[in-house]
């Protein structure tokens, strides 16, 4: 049976998928037109033509068209499941994800033949690193493992620290907790029986396209950003498994390498039934989100920096590929050949408003959601009258054993004071990540930054970024940037011409840094040092 091949969703299968959140979905429309473009459009859209890109996160999975010009015509989301089956392992039941993006495919593609459109191409893009293991016949050896787990510190505690700056240099990437390579050595020791079943380790993404398309596939830039690729070769590196104490006969996994745009397939039948894509529909490679977003955003120049505030911290500046790799955690390389992703990661951002609201309404009669524990934190005052919050709730690649950490509780504090506690927390982590961009080599533009996600969509918020990170900040308000940026490969896959794509940057939305600024650089000399102090707590409590 091809790759997530299911039949058409029985009684059982439809009730699974709504326990994981299709009751929930939202349906959202571009920004509306004025009522005489809206009715020329309707006209104009009989015989339109549109592409699609799947982003499928930790949290939610959204399916996005776009018609030619790169305009959003209809978004369709849903929660995503993900399991916290330990303290340090957190879990995706890969069937259960795939009914999710089945569902809100055929929501959305039900929509776009109601009213006249075409699907030209599809491709999808998901969390980078974790894993995904598959047998021969594309079907899940064990739940995949989600970029948040760390289970596997000790081994990255334990590699040679001269052998691991030898494949930094040529990978561009440091060993990390939910690097795929790191969790095959950990199955290795520890499930041995599930990698001899396996034919195929995937990501996120190659997963939803294996489903889509029947066939294994990776792309350049989810493997070259799971550490796994020689930015020279562009091939898979050897001592990358050397590194890890792994066999040899393990790189049998992984799959062969596409350029992002690079069409890989058509939708199969079984696809086509779960998701209403057409039979044969174009799939396109598509690419890891952290890539995906700033291809979304438009901020590809070399020197473009993009601060995304997503489940993860991204924060990202493109360089030439033929540099030396800067000395971050994650180098990717861009569908441009002539371009990579320079950045620093963790699973540190709206992660930790998204635990902290569900902490605090968990016994409130009306569920305490993110957008209400960002209003909350309004009415406190900046630096939340001393409260300071370490946001490691999923822990952190360069920090073994963090853990979520408030500091300087006092009793008058209450929930606004850890609303905005919280928030600035993130925001000064991102501060120390762009510091670490900033001094690895990577040449960052003068002009503003892109703020994207969760930040840039609150003013208050974008605010703190600007006065936290001491730069200016354009919000980038695009509601779908990770769905636009892997449309847009979808759209280059198939011959379209892209061009019309870019816009302009908007002036008006350009923070820049306000008169919180000086408060704020104090608060960061506590924060750096509340970070190096609680290093050896950490250690003795993981």
């Amino acid at each position: 049976m091809p790759a997530g091949a299911r039949n058409t969703p029985t009684r059982r299968s439809r009730a699974t998928v709504n326990r994981f959140g299709a009751s929930c979905r939202e349906h959202c429309r571009a920004p509306p037109m004025p009522t005489g473009r809206c009715e020329q459009r309707r006209a104009d859209s009989i015989m339109s033509t549109c592409v699609i890109g799947i982003d499928v996160g930790l949290t939610s999975a959204k399916a996005a068209a776009f018609d030619e010009a790169g305009n959003e015509i209809r978004t369709v989301s849903a929660p995503n499941p993900r399991v916290a089956v330990s303290r340090e392992r957190q879990e995706v039941d890969m069937d259960a994800l795939w009914d999710v993006v089945a569902d809100v495919l055929r929501d959305l593609t039900g929509e776009l033949a109601r009213e006249g459109w075409t699907i030209a191409a599809v491709a999808a893009t998901g969390h980078g690193n974790g894993l995904y293991l598959v047998d021969e016949d594309l079907r899940p050896v064990r739940a995949a493992i989600a970029s948040t787990d760390h289970r596997a510190e000790a081994i990255v505690a334990s590699l040679d620290a001269a052998q691991v700056e030898s494949v930094r240099r040529v990978t561009g990437s440091i060993p990390w907790a939910a690097q795929p390579g790191v969790l095959l050595r950990w199955l290795l020791e520890h499930e041995p029986d599930v990698l001899q079943r396996a034919s195929w380790a995937l990501t996120c993404k190659d997963w939803i396209t294996a489903c889509l398309a029947g066939v294994a596939q990776a792309d350049l830039s989810d493997s070259s950003g799971c550490g796994l690729v020689n930015l020279a070769t562009r091939d898979y590196e050897p001592a990358v498994l050397d590194l890890l104490g792994l066999p040899a006969d393990t790189s049998r996994l992984f799959p062969p390498l596409r350029s992002s745009d690079e069409k890989v397939g058509g939708v199969t039948a079984d696809a086509a039934a779960r998701t209403g894509l057409p039979v044969g529909t174009p799939v396109v490679a598509g690419c890891m989100d952290c890539v995906a977003s700033p291809l979304g955003a438009g901020a590809t120049a070399l020197g473009d920096v993009t601060v995304i505030v997503g489940t993860w911290a991204i924060n990202g500046v493109v360089v030439p590929a033929d540099t030396d790799p800067p000395r971050v955690t994650i180098n990717a390389l861009l569908p441009d050949p002539s371009a990579m992703l320079a950045m620093e990661v963790a699973p540190t951002s709206a992660a930790s408003i998204e635990w902290a609201a569900g902490l605090l309404g968990a016994r409130a009669t009306i569920p305490v959601t993110p957008r209400d524990l960002l209003t909350a934190g309004q009415s406190a005052p900046p630096l939340a009258d001393g409260l300071l919050f370490l946001p490691f709730i999923h822990g952190a690649p360069e920090h073994l054993g963090a853990s979520g950490t408030f500091l300087g509780v006092k009793g008058n504090h209450g929930y606004p004071h850890v609303a905005r506690a919280v928030a600035e927390g993130i925001t000064q982590y991102h501060r120390v990540q762009l510091g670490k961009v900033r001094s690895s080599g990577a040449e960052v533009s003068a002009g503003p930054w892109t703020l994207a996600g969760g930040g840039a969509k609150n003013p208050l918020w974008a605010q703190m970024f600007a006065d936290i990170v001491g730069h200016p900040m354009r919000r980038q308000l695009g509601t779908e940037l990770g769905a636009r940026g892997v449309a847009w490969l979808a759209a280059r896959g198939v011959g379209m011409d892209t061009a019309s794509w870019h816009a302009d940057p908007d002036p008006r939305l350009v923070v820049e840094p306000g008169e919180c600024a000086a408060d704020y650089a104090r608060q960061a000399v506590t924060f750096d040092r509340a970070l190096d102090a609680m290093k050896a707590v950490w250690e003795a409590t993981a």
